[in-house]
């Protein structure tokens, strides 16, 4: 049957808000028993309120019952609330912050003291003593972000008792024994860094009793403060510390040898992709061995925004790269020799977990464990907007930018062929993160509706190396929002043509909500509307009320402190320049978010509604930094699909 031709954002679609928010689980992160190679995994289930919960992935069974959430609030972002070790699953309780262990389908059993300003993340237990659990642990006793106190602690989980192991800096993670437990390394970093701007891997010698673990002769082996980051410690082997370090400009894989005392990279030559990507949550893995002496090695590596698999030869200094068909490849976990595991996605097929045998090298295997179908309805392929990434050039430097382009896709329609889509505008959060290819439901529910869709990799996105990061220092809100408006000024032109410049909505959540705000007070007329979920408006009170972990976010980003910079705040804040929004804005907000407190959206409100601009509000009573609840997830979509109708006199099609 032929398609319809009906203009373009009315098309019906299958793919509705209420589908999207009925998915029952999405998978989170993936973790691989040390002792017993058994796998499990964690699911976000919006129908069940957003917790996470564990499951044994070979059997679907979830490891624990309805009434426990599997998540850490550490750094408010969290991740790595879990590990399995011989059959026996340690996690972190979301309501209380305490430490669980729980085995076989029993009752979880408490190992750390009552506390609610303890948050702990990070688990590696001891290899030979496994009563003693290393973990990152976040003291809130003082809530004030500058007085919270990040340390590597131990964990005795029979006497049940906690003392710390390492403290000084002002952040950790990623602690791991070394096979044989005579050695522990971890990932540190300090005020003002972020992990990727000056984070450090330090290794030090293990003590271990029958009643008490501590370590000694710590020392620093790569990393310096704000010049060089070296993140994601792995073991090769007892005596091969691997991990990335972008010395070269992009992160690639080095190694520390603990007989010689040297650290330097894998690879003879650097290759000009990073393999791993910014740390925003602390379970992320990018690598993993594939034997147990340290000879070769599995690696995912960013290339034009999609993820691509290496071998590293640890002996040759050499790699391969091995046919991959997944886009995005994340908490990469061994298993046994040769076999990985990790979390995959297409660009037509939601994320999976999927077994990795690497054999041949020639031939890898790939395998979806325990597909339960989590992601949800199974909607026909043909309705899904296949990604089209592009590289912009800035006129004025000459410089590339990047974006990703999603065609209006719809089996049963077609556009009148005198007119351009409208367009909805992406800008990333973070502001240091980038716009994956996988496939997003989020993004079909417009394409599939007949509107176009661009991911903006604005200047200071992640995925192209530190130098392409740092175009972001002390620029906030200037490169990045002149990269949004070039979006549609060059995609709506000669030679691409692709968008309606009348019709175009730029939206973002968080930094990227901050972004819809800024370039619709900088650039008035390149948008007909703007949707921020979220999004920050007030750069004062962001330095002043965020947590830690983004504390000092700011001084990088803006260039210096509030206290040092004061007008440069004010001038890139929205708050103060919403006089010159032109364009209708619909704002989103949870009422329990610490990241970006709904007062950042109210006072946006506000001033909007004095000059007598055209704002929507929507709050989410008991919704943090994003949204967990399927009821929340409906209402968000269906508001701003609403929005966009009204504003672009959309009718839809019956």
């Amino acid at each position: 049957m032929s398609p319809r031709t009906a203009p373009y954002g009315t098309w019906p679609s299958p793919i509705s808000a209420s589908a999207i928010a009925l998915i029952r689980a999405s998978v989170d992160e993936v973790i691989v028993d040390a002792v017993t190679s058994a796998i499990y995994h964690t699911e976000r289930r919006p129908s069940e309120g957003g917790r996470i919960v564990l499951v044994n992935t070979e059997s679907g069974v979830d490891v624990v019952s309805k009434d426990w959430n599997v998540r850490t609030g550490v750094q408010e972002y969290g991740g790595s609330p879990v590990t399995v070790h011989d059959g026996r699953a340690i996690f972190s309780n979301f309501s209380d912050g305490r430490i669980y262990t729980v085995t076989d389908g029993g009752d979880p059993q408490p190992i750390t003291p009552e506390s609610k300003v303890w948050r702990y993340a990070c688990f590696s237990v001891h290899p030979h003593n496994p009563r003693f659990i290393v973990a990152v642990l976040e003291d809130h006793t003082n809530p004030a972000p500058a007085d919270v106190a990040t340390r590597l602690c131990v964990i005795d989980s029979e006497s049940k008792t906690v003392h710390t192991l390492a403290s000084g800096a002002d952040f950790y993670a990623k602690p791991r024994f070394s096979p044989d437990g005579a050695y522990l390394a971890w990932q540190q970093w300090s005020h003002p860094d972020m992990p990727w701007d000056g984070a450090q891997i330090a290794v030090a010698s293990v003590s271990v009793s029958e009643s008490e673990l501590g370590i000694g002769n710590v020392r620093v082996v790569a990393g310096k403060h704000n010049e060089v980051s070296a993140g994601y410690p792995m073991w090769a082997s007892k005596n091969l510390l691997l991990f990335t370090c972008d010395v070269s400009g992009y992160a690639n894989p080095w190694s520390y040898n603990l007989q010689t005392e040297k650290a330097g990279p894998v690879l003879r030559t650097p290759v000009a992709e990073d393999f791993d990507s910014t740390m925003w949550l602390l379970g992320w893995s990018f690598g993993a061995p594939l034997d147990k002496d340290g000879h070769t090695a599995l690696y995912t590596a960013m290339r034009d925004g999609r993820n691509v698999l290496y071998v590293v030869s640890i002996l040759s200094n050499t790699f391969e790269e091995i046919d991959c068909p997944y886009v995005t490849v994340e908490y990469v976990q061994p298993v046994t020799d040769h076999i990985v595991v990790f979390i995959g996605a297409k660009t037509d097929e939601s994320r999976k977990i999927v077994l990795c045998t690497v054999k041949d090298y020639s031939k890898p295997q790939f395998t979806v464990l325990g597909d339960k179908d989590t992601g949800g309805p199974n909607f026909e392929r043909t309705y899904f907007s296949q990604p089209h990434p592009m590289m912009l050039t800035i006129p004025v430097t000459g410089e590339p930018f990047y974006v990703v382009y999603y065609p209006p896709t719809n089996p049963g329609y077609i556009g009148p062929t005198d007119e351009k889509p409208p367009c909805v505008v992406h800008v990333h959060g973070g502001p240091t993160s980038y716009a994956p290819h996988a496939l997003k439901l989020l993004v079909q529910y417009f394409t599939s509706r007949g509107f176009a869709w661009v991911d903006v990799d604005y200047s200071g996105s992640s995925g192209h190396g530190r130098a392409y990061i740092n175009r972001l220092s002390g620029k906030w809100g200037i490169v990045d929002t002149r990269d949004c408006a070039l979006t549609v000024s060059l995609l709506s032109s000669a030679p691409f043509n692709l968008i309606d410049p009348k019709r175009t909505a730029i939206r973002g959540e968080s930094s990227g909500g901050y972004d819809v705000l800024e370039t619709l007070c900088v650039y008035p007329d390149a948008f007909a509307a703007g949707a921020s979920l979220y999004g920050i408006s007030d750069l004062k009170k962001l330095d002043e009320f965020t947590h830690k972990f983004e504390s000092r976010y700011c001084e990088k980003l803006i260039g210096g402190s509030y206290e040092n910079a004061p007008e440069i705040y004010k001038e890139r804040s929205p708050v103060y320049n919403a006089h010159n929004i032109k364009a209708p804005l619909l704002i989103l907000q949870g009422s329990a978010d610490v990241v970006v407190p709904p007062e950042q959206a109210e006072g946006m409100v506000k001033i909007i509604k004095e000059k007598g601009g055209e704002v929507e509000y929507v709050m989410f009573e008991g919704e943090g930094h994003g949204w967990r609840r399927a009821d929340t997830i409906q209402k968000a979509l269906e508001t701003e699909l609403a929005f966009y109708e009204k504003v672009f006199d959309l009718k839809k099609q019956k």
